[in-house]
């Protein structure tokens, strides 16, 4: 690849960053010193970033292109919403890039002790769950936030850097070798035929239980966005894994099952399927929200009404679960299909580098964090256009949130150091 075409990629980069920041100037005057440093700084990580990956040799060097143009978009919209979101996102952008490096650095340094480590990321989950129970704080309905140094001190989620361990126990799980069996002298009892569960029928126990254990923490804080998240990333595991049809559809069951449940019995789960069902029924009230959200995307047409000509502020947490609507109204459809696309082609080169790893637990953990962060794009860029019931997740790089976005960087920075080990076999492939 010649010098040329290997920079191109940052030339795009800092063509939509120099854009937005002439267009938030035009649009607010009073934000143009903001936007010239939030845009120049996103583009000089990016060209730093970029040139340390690909001539350091650390594996996929277009990982940090796709994450620094929607960390663009994420840092331009919320400037545009708010400068202090803005301000603060650029701050979260920075922090994140220095969780993906570390990160990176961490994996590759334990890349041979992280398989024996399930005990340690299960127990690591529970006290978390545990942490978040005793001391968490109830928002919309879910106990999810931990708030350190009092009511205006720093929000943390536990629930997004649990995510990270419950793909390195699955992964363990499903790559761990049979036990070896050794030479001892059976007795008569042992050697009575009974009942055995092959490996796998272990494995497939093993990964079922542990994923009882995380959702049955989520439902109790009440976080089914999160929980949603998780089955459908353990379902996706047992599939690609070797379970069998009947297996499947039981998990399946048992799923429609619960959430059966909770629609039953938990109201705010209610409200959010009926005004999925009927927004219109209650436009100023259960359905606000995604009549608002709808209004908006209709608004923008293809083209959309150009940044800061839009009306985001009708629409409710526009910053944060919202924040999909507004690209839309101020982009256009054409923008926010731009957005789904650098999130598709994100994913594609996550599952390429699980793809062509050859040590089966980084490619269970190249292909678990991948098929999670897709899936959690699909599932709030579905419920804010109202093909699915909203939940209450953030979209990657994009949303207003810390927790979000440093433990999205570090799961990225996972497989950055996953693209860079070369030809690493394991005894059973």
């Amino acid at each position: 690849m010649s010098e040329a075409k290997s920079m191109k990629p940052l030339f795009y980069i800092i063509l939509l960053n120099a854009v937005g920041a002439a267009l938030i100037s035009i649009s607010g005057g009073s934000r143009s010193a903001e936007a010239l440093v939030l845009t120049g700084a996103i583009c000089v990580v990016s060209i730093i970033c970029y040139t340390v990956v690909r001539f350091a040799g650390f594996g996929d060097p277009y990982l940090f292109l796709i994450i620094s143009m929607l960390g663009s978009v994420g840092g331009i919209m919320q400037l545009r919403i708010r400068t202090a979101y803005g301000v603060r996102q650029l701050k979260w952008f920075l922090l994140g890039t220095a969780c993906y490096f570390l990160a990176m650095l961490v994996f590759l340094a334990m890349r041979r002790l992280l398989p024996k480590l399930a005990p340690l990321y299960v127990g690591l989950s529970v006290a978390l769950y545990a942490a978040t129970l005793i001391f968490g704080r109830t928002s919309h309905g879910s106990r999810n936030w931990i708030i350190l140094g009092g009511e205006n001190g720093l929000s943390i989620q536990p629930s997004e850097l649990i995510r990270i361990f419950f793909v390195l126990t699955l992964a363990a799980i499903f790559t761990s070798p049979p036990a070896k069996k050794g030479k001892k002298k059976k007795t008569d009892a042992e050697k009575a035929p009974r009942p055995r569960l092959g490996p796998n029928a272990v494995r497939l126990l093993s990964a079922s239980a542990v994923t009882a254990v995380n959702l049955g923490f989520l439902l109790l804080q009440r976080e089914w966005g999160i929980a949603l998240l998780f089955f459908a990333t353990y379902f996706f595991f047992i599939y690609v894994y070797g379970a069998s049809r009947g297996y499947l559809l039981l998990n399946a069951a048992a799923a429609v099952g619960v959430g059966a449940l909770g629609l039953k019995y938990m109201g705010h789960i209610q409200t959010r399927v009926e005004a999925w069902l009927d927004p219109f029924a209650d436009a100023s009230g259960k359905g606000y929200q995604i009549t608002q959200s709808l209004f908006a995307i209709g608004e923008g047409g293809f083209g959309g009404r150009g940044i800061g000509e839009g009306s985001v502020y009708f629409i409710p947490e526009v910053h944060s679960d919202f924040i999909f609507s507004a690209i839309c109204e101020e982009m256009g459809i054409l923008g926010g299909f731009a957005i789904v696309m650098l999130y598709f082609v994100l994913t594609y080169r996550g599952l390429k580098i699980a793809l062509a790893c050859t040590n089966r637990f980084n490619k269970a953990v190249a292909f678990g964090l991948s098929l999670m962060l897709g899936l959690q794009s699909f599932i709030i860029i579905g419920g804010v256009t109202k093909m699915i019931p909203l939940t209450g997740i953030t979209l990657p790089f994009i949303s207003y949130g810390g927790s979000s976005m440093l433990t999205t960087f570090a799961a990225y920075g996972i497989l950055q150091a996953i693209s860079a080990i070369k030809e690493e076999t394991t005894d059973e492939l």
